[in-house]
């Protein structure tokens, strides 16, 4: 099948299908989730939430404020998210929020907070061979890249499995790498506990739906913060298009597919173009979460982020991403006439030694980790601090906490060179190079085998609206 012909129908089977049916959520507990019940088709949030950020916050509702002698542009209509938030990446400044501390399935998007836990533990160039183990306990529908037992992977190709594919068989291969998954989803929530992201209860790492797994737009805001001052993560968050290993046969040359990120704001759609800017960050959608997406965009010298969690049902997969749109725009043009409404938080380990775990936990992960082929060792919390006080790879380095307690600042570097890699893969460094030219990996529509069933997170989820 031609290249063209193969991603125009990607597109637009999960655009037209989206949405039409979901499998019944279970009864909501305390974590503000769906119920079964009539009522739940316009469900409330709790009276009182955190206030973590800010008193506002807290309470229900639509939160904006006009500075003074200031006419702020109106914010948009036809928002039908349950809670959203809008913030500025660097200096942390809500501009404005909508429910941001309600408690509610994050789906794949807790993906962000499962990235920023590891990714500092593997070198990119480190390589796994994949046992069957490594891939028991996958949730039904639930979607995936298509790692195989038995082949052997690059700790970067998983990663692109996981940001572009939102591939729950590549995150359960980093969990096993890592020691497991129960040792994981512990690691996850210590480190949702660090950033103070309070509404987050971490059940499984994927982001798979569990009862009692809830995060929040706030959290999910914290995650895409952290995590985007980290290179690697910035890298993989945007990239676009990339080439996957596919199944090494005896005697010939290891094969590839092109994998395509599931973010449509980065890769446009039938009725959705790519918002101009955008860097990143993760989507996700299940059948008790509905859609959730974090984005990350850059105008000028301010970079915004918006997300929005679980928009209206009726109006489609694509509902997400033009009202996280629609909030981006609103952003840039409003962000200098309104008065913060809360803060993003600085982590609560800020200039800390960032150590914990016990002996245990650490000896399991040296010991299921083997495919590691130079020697790390994949400690716990491994350069997991460091975050709030710097910047890693292109940006300068903040000194110590002081610049960071008086400024409260978290510079990014300029994400337009990011916006150079839409449709290949490479290191920032190398994003000059590949704005250069418009090839990348099968941009000449060869070696591109059509994935097969069970490896597209959209044909996944229409086929059992389960999880991506």
């Amino acid at each position: 099948m031609p290249a063209a012909v193969a991603l125009s129908i990607a597109l637009v089977v999960p655009a037209l299908l989206a949405g039409t049916a979901h499998a019944a959520s279970p009864a909501a507990g305390p974590f503000g989730a769906r119920t079964d019940t009539d009522e739940d088709k316009d469900p409330k949030p709790p009276a009182k939430m955190s206030e973590v950020g800010g008193e506002r916050l807290g309470s229900p509702g639509t939160h904006m404020r006009a500075k003074r002698g200031e006419k702020p542009a109106k914010l948009p209509g036809g928002i039908t998210a349950r809670s959203w938030i809008v913030s500025d990446a660097e200096s942390g400044k809500v501009l404005a929020a909508r429910n941001p501390h309600w408690k509610l399935p994050p789906a794949s998007t807790l993906k962000m907070l499962f990235a920023d836990t590891l990714l500092p533990k593997f070198p990119k160039s480190a390589e796994h061979k994949v046992e069957r183990s490594d891939l028991e306990g996958m949730g039904e529908g639930s979607s995936l890249v298509g790692v195989k037992e038995g082949q052997t992977y690059a700790v970067e190709d998983l990663w692109r499995g996981v940001f572009l594919r939102s591939g729950n068989d590549a995150v359960h291969v980093l969990s096993a790498m890592n020691g497991g998954k129960d040792k994981t989803v512990r690691e996850m929530n210590r480190q949702a506990e660090k950033l103070r992201a309070g509404d987050t209860n971490v059940v499984s790492p994927d982001g798979y739906d569990k009862k009692g797994q809830v995060s929040s737009a706030y959290d999910l805001t914290l995650f895409a913060r952290s995590g985007m001052q980290k290179s690697d993560f910035r890298e993989y968050a945007a990239t676009a298009r990339a080439q996957f290993p596919g199944e090494k046969k005896k005697g010939k040359k290891r094969e590839t597919y092109e994998i395509q990120n599931t973010n449509r704001l980065l890769t446009g759609d039938f009725g959705l173009d790519p918002y101009p800017g955008i860097a990143g960050v993760k989507n996700g959608s299940t059948s008790k979460a509905g859609a959730t997406f974090t984005g990350v965009a850059q105008r000028g010298d301010r970079v915004l982020l918006v997300t929005c969690m679980h928009p209206d049902d009726e109006q489609g997969g694509l509902e997400v991403y033009k009202e996280t749109a629609k909030l981006l725009d609103w952003g840039f043009e409003a962000a200098d006439k309104v008065e913060p409404v809360g803060e993003l938080v600085a982590p609560a380990t800020a200039g800390a030694s960032g150590k914990s775990g016990d002996d245990a936990d650490k000896n399991k992960s040296g010991a299921q980790s083997g495919g590691l082929s130079d020697g790390s060792n994949g400690g716990e919390d491994s350069g997991g601090v460091g975050i709030a006080v710097g910047v890693t790879g292109a940006c300068l380095v903040l000194v110590a906490g002081l610049a960071y307690a008086v400024h409260r600042r978290w510079p990014m570097p300029d994400l337009t060179r990011l916006r150079r890699l839409p449709f290949g893969q490479g290191t920032e460094s190398e994003a000059s190079a590949a704005s250069a030219s418009p090839s990348g990996p099968g941009a000449d529509g060869s070696g591109d085998p059509e994935p097969a069933r069970g490896e597209d997170p959209e044909e996944d989820r229409l086929t059992a609206r389960k999880s991506d």
